[in-house]
């Protein structure tokens, strides 16, 4: 594997144009400015150099030199340790452990929903899963309203975690109510940042026009 990264003389992602582990993966390196080559996997088409980068054949998969990573969690988390500005974790060790516990739950309770929002065919469990993952946001609007960011004053990588996930409510079909207002705000404040729109791909873009 060694002798395929070293072919590489800058650091490059396969990214999915519409995965939102990618995504959140192209918003760090966005908020980080990161030279880095963007290789663009497609549904259904892989790679010969990433089938044997990785072993689970997955999106995001970073290559920086001789090391491979294939999670996006510990995609971020390099990516913020080796280009440690602008910090995108808090360094109090009790607030860095509080931010990594609302990722996991973002990651166990938004993704794998959103995921089955764009697998099922279903009509009545497609109708389940965008009412369980409205609700689930909607729980969230008090930390929302709390502070600038999700969970500071600072956009961090649990920002860059959600934003990918609110970005794509229209193509979810969920449309927030009325009390979501602190989530509208939220949402106009992050997609209007430049690196989040630099972070999207063209097909990402579609998604709300």
């Amino acid at each position: 594997m060694a002798v395929i990264a070293n072919r590489r003389s800058a650091m490059t992602l396969f990214s999915g144009p519409t995965d939102i582990w990618s995504h959140r993966v192209r918003v760090v390196l966005a908020e980080k400015g990161i030279n880095i080559d963007i290789i663009n996997v497609a549904d259904g088409s892989r790679p010969e150099d990433l089938l044997v980068l990785n072993p689970y054949n997955t999106v995001p998969t970073l290559v920086d030199r001789d090391l491979i990573l294939y999670d996006s969690r510990v995609i971020i988390e390099y990516l913020d340790e080796r280009f440690p500005h602008p910090p995108l974790m808090p360094v109090d060790p009790v607030t860095r452990a509080h931010f990594r516990l609302v990722l996991f739950r973002v990651e166990r309770d938004w993704y794998p929903i959103a995921e089955k929002i764009i697998e099922i065919d279903d009509r009545r469990k497609l109708n389940r899963a965008r009412k369980e993952l409205k609700e689930s946001i909607l729980s969230s609007v008090e930390v929302f309203a709390a502070k600038r960011f999700f969970l500071g004053d600072d956009f961090s990588l649990v920002d860059s975690t959600i934003a990918p996930i609110l970005w794509r409510l229209p193509l979810f079909g969920i449309e927030l109510s009325g009390r979501a207002r602190p989530i509208h705000k939220y949402m106009q404040k992050v997609f209007e940042r430049s690196p989040f729109q630099e972070s999207l791909t063209e097909l990402e873009q579609e998604m709300r026009q």
